[in-house]
């Protein structure tokens, strides 16, 4: 006698006898239209501006020169530590003439404590002299004529032309770069591509305002490794919500500066910024970013 012919079960009664349930891929998300990305960039621009209505150039300066020379010291250190160096450097040195006449072991000891003092010190002869050769001992108001300066890129010549003659543009420093990257608005790793993509969605009269705040989200929330989700106000816009700890309380303790309760960045803030000013240097230094 043969062998029985085993049964036929149908796929699905298998699937079930096994206690195996079939589940349906989730429907991938559309991606975010350009319309909608500009929207939502927006938006987030006005919640920064509601956040950090003090917003401002971190760097002390009483005039284009020393916020030019400022921005040329910021390079590879913390704002805080060229607040801290550039009362004694700018004591001695007041003028595009002064410093341009400066011995160069000088001037490299008073700006030791920015780092790179020796390339540093060779951009602000360079500048100084070129500033007292070729612009009557002025800093130009002009883009183009700005980064001909010894040490003067874009970023640096937007610095002093939004806040030192308030022509608006776009910084793209570290913490704007990463910023903007992390919110979708662009894909760019290049400075000036970043730049120009970031002015593509906003209007010219936001740019100087939008690098201010944006910068001070990077240093105070948002920060590199270990952002402050759970404390974030734009976080129901941001497309990385999660990065960071999203706990309330413990965010709450990453919070850096007048957010964390310590001193800024400023040895003389303006007078609408409701933090600390920062300690000089040789005192408790404050937290760094």
């Amino acid at each position: 006698m043969g062998e029985q012919a085993p049964s036929k079960v149908p796929q699905k009664a298998a699937t079930a006898s096994q206690g195996k349930v079939s589940a349906k891929k989730p429907k991938a998300a559309k991606p975010e239209s350009r319309l909608a990305m500009v929207r939502r960039a927006r938006r987030i621009n006005r919640e920064l501006a509601e956040t950090y209505p003090y917003a401002h150039p971190e760097l002390d300066f009483r005039n284009p020169f020393e916020l030019l020379v400022a921005t040329v010291l910021s390079a590879q250190t913390t704002d805080l530590r060229v607040n801290q160096t550039t009362p004694a450097l700018f004591a001695a040195y007041p003028t595009p003439e002064d410093m341009a006449a400066a011995v160069p072991e000088d001037l490299e000891e008073l700006i030791r404590p920015t780092g790179f003092f020796r390339m540093k010190a060779k951009s602000l002869l360079g500048l100084s002299q070129a500033l007292r050769d070729d612009h009557g001992g002025e800093v130009p108001g002009r883009l183009e004529d700005l980064v001909k300066l010894p040490g003067v890129g874009r970023k640096t010549a937007n610095v002093v032309l939004g806040n030192a003659f308030g022509v608006p543009g776009i910084t793209v420093d570290t913490h704007f770069g990463r910023l903007v990257r992390r919110w979708k608005w662009t894909e760019q790793e290049d400075p000036e591509k970043v730049e120009a993509e970031i002015c593509a969605i906003f209007p010219k009269s936001e740019w100087t305002m939008l690098s201010h705040r944006v910068v001070f989200h990077g240093r105070r929330i948002c920060h590199a490794r270990r952002p402050a989700c759970g404390a974030c106000p734009i976080a129901p816009l941001c497309p990385a919500y999660g990065e960071g700890e999203t706990d309330p309380e413990k965010a709450k303790k990453l919070l850096k500066y007048e957010k964390g309760g310590q001193p800024g960045q400023r040895l003389s803030p303006p007078p609408d910024y409701p933090g600390l000013p920062a300690p000089p240097l040789g005192a408790v230094a404050a937290q760094e970013s």
